[in-house]
């Protein structure tokens, strides 16, 4: 209950600040329809005690009040939900942004390994429409219902103080509906990992880039039974909870239903002996009634109170978990390097693992030189550049900036100092010159900066592949958008790479996979050229990553990764002479090429 309070608190908290016009007009108009109905019970009484009595005077004007107070509870909520209709969709667009935000606003990608993450995430997309205006009704309604409850239980013990237990046996159906609702959640929580695997499975059957694959190897069927086997798990789950849940509702109508009966015969003797008018028994039984409708509203709204509460504690547990990977450096980043950034004893182990990744790792990156990385596919080259790119933290050790500890430096300070190009790289579906461009947002509207961002990534061919050149709209998202090739849309992601013309870091980690072997070679000779030229001016590093030994040999320094440890580092010429890890990789690649 306590959980529900404070969402329901917060997510009120939340109306006010979007509009609090908007929630005080809906409060206002809510109350009055709460209010309309309970007085109408007395007032129907007095109708029927003066048509009894025969006073037509008296019945009629009764009539009226009967007639106000009913036009008022059906008019004043239908009034009541264009204010709080707005306000919902409001509050969703405004949750759905802080959930973007806190997903990819963070500096760190921490968050996205947690499994317990991922599965709050997967229900949150299926709960966050759930705090708009169905959630704005439901919280509202509450306050007028619970106006109402005490409204109704006072008129009810004027007429008999027993009666006041009528209210009461509405309790037992709030309790049992909040566990209903908690089993329900439990549910859903217990769904989300198959609930996950079965849209995986969903997005692959639906994906243009995936068909091939599972035509050519014939995995149709076996992806429609692995989803159907999925979901058939995860709804096994939720209508295992959905029954639990109705059992536990069925007994709360259940106690409230004997007490109706009860609180019906009660006033009926009374007026057989003559101790109430016919106006008390037609008063008691239209309160009844609306307290049994009252019960039914109250575990509707309390269930979509929790939902809605369950959602906005679910964000806040989201915000707490992504704020807590923030470091809060603040020393400005350098203008350039002079020494070069090094690693120092550094240790790092995956959220949720307990097999560290790097371990004991010592090297120097010098300023002003082309570094190459190059090792077995999972030794740990990609980690390294997570850590420089400040994506994580080193378990342990420290990595060093001129001296200076990276954790020290402000991380949005030193990403505008850095540019990288990824294997995993995004396929933004924008026009062509804002797809390279967003890679230096100053100069997105550029086309002189974007054209020479392409020239030095060696990827203008791409535009005479495009009937509109740079104004070209990609993507099959749009009826008229590009489509590109993996290689072309690699070679765009390079482009981006290379907006920023003066980086202090430039990481390419495996950034021309899609290319062939000799295609890789030339580009990366034509980076290495750049970087010397770069570095010379502001001692820039660039950072090379490969699993290709022959593409990386014009690198300053090659630094070959094994089992999370650097295991040799020097140039080609040294490296082989070495006659070491690297040299026998390097000839069983160049092999390959024989």
């Amino acid at each position: 209950m306590r959980q529900t309070l404070s969402g329901s608190w917060a997510l009120m908290r939340l109306a006010y600040r979007i509009d609090p016009r908007r929630l005080l007009l809906a409060l206002v108009l809510m109350l009055l329809q709460a209010l309309a109905l309970p007085l109408s019970a007395p007032a129907l009484a007095a109708v029927t005690d003066a048509a009894v009595a025969g006073d037509a005077s008296a019945a009629t004007s009764a009539a009226v009040v009967v007639a106000v107070l009913v036009i008022a509870s059906l008019t004043a909520g239908h009034f009541a939900h264009i204010f709080y209709f707005e306000l919902g969709d409001l509050a969703v667009m405004k949750l759905e942004r802080e959930l973007v935000e806190l997903a990819n606003g963070s500096p760190g990608l921490e968050h996205h390994e947690r499994p317990d993450y991922a599965d709050k995430l997967q229900v949150l997309r299926g709960e966050l429409h759930r705090s708009g205006w169905g959630s704005m009704q439901a919280l509202l309604s509450s306050v007028g219902l619970a106006v109402a409850v005490v409204l109704t239980a006072v008129l009810l013990g004027r007429v008999n103080p027993w009666l006041l237990a009528l209210p009461l046996a509405a309790v037992p159906p709030l309790v049992l509906g909040r566990r209903a609702e908690s089993r329900l959640a439990a549910a859903r929580e217990s769904a989300a990992l198959e609930s996950r695997r079965a849209r995986h499975l969903f997005l692959l059957a639906n994906d243009a880039g995936p068909a091939k694959e599972l035509r050519v190897c014939g995995l149709e069927d076996e992806l429609r039974s692995r989803h159907a086997r999925a979901w058939e798990l995860a709804t096994t789950t939720l209508w295992r909870g959905e029954l639990q849940a109705g059992g536990l509702r069925v007994a709360g109508q259940l106690v409230f239903a004997a007490a109706y009966v009860g609180a019906t015969l009660l006033v009926v003797r009374d007026a057989v002996s003559g101790q109430r008018t016919v106006g008390d028994v037609i008063l008691v039984i239209t309160l009844a009634a609306q307290v049994n409708q009252q019960v039914t509203s109250s575990v509707t709204i309390l269930q979509q109170l929790q939902r809605a509460a369950r959602t906005v504690n679910d964000l806040a547990w989201v915000r707490r978990v992504v704020s807590a990977e923030t470091t809060p450096g603040t020393a400005p980043a350098p203008d350039q390097l002079r020494t070069g950034i090094t690693f120092e004893d550094v240790a790092f182990t995956y959220p949720g693992t307990d097999a560290p990744v790097l371990a004991g790792v010592d090297l120097t990156l010098p300023a002003g030189s082309t570094v190459a990385i190059v090792g077995e596919n999972g030794a740990g080259k990609t980690t390294l550049v997570k850590l420089l790119c400040r994506f994580y933290e080193a378990s342990s050790g420290v990595v060093r900036v001129d001296g200076e500890d990276l954790r020290d430096i402000d991380v949005d300070a030193w990403r505008e100092r850095v540019s990288a190009g990824f294997q995993d790289f995004c396929r933004f579906e924008l026009v062509a010159r804002e797809n390279v461009g967003v890679g230096d947002l100053e100069n997105i509207a550029s086309e002189d900066a974007v054209l020479g961002a392409l020239g030095r990534a060696h990827a203008l061919d791409v535009l005479d592949r495009l009937d509109d050149g740079l104004s070209t709209q990609l993507g099959t998202t749009y009826t008229d958008g590009a489509q590109l090739s993996g290689g072309q849309w690699q070679k765009l992601a390079l482009g981006r790479a290379m907006m920023r013309e003066a980086p202090l870091l430039l990481v390419l980690d495996e950034p021309t996979s899609a290319l062939d072997a000799q295609a890789e070679h030339d580009l990366f000779e034509q980076y290495a050229r750049h970087a010397r030229h770069v570095g010379e001016l502001s001692g820039a590093i660039t950072l090379l990553v490969s699993h290709r030994f022959s593409t990386v040999r014009m690198a300053d320094l090659i630094l070959v990764v094994a089992d999370g440890r650097v295991a040799e580092s020097g140039s080609h010429e040294e490296l082989v002479a070495a006659d070491g890890l690297y040299a026998e990789l390097f000839d069983l690649q160049a092999a390959a090429y024989r």
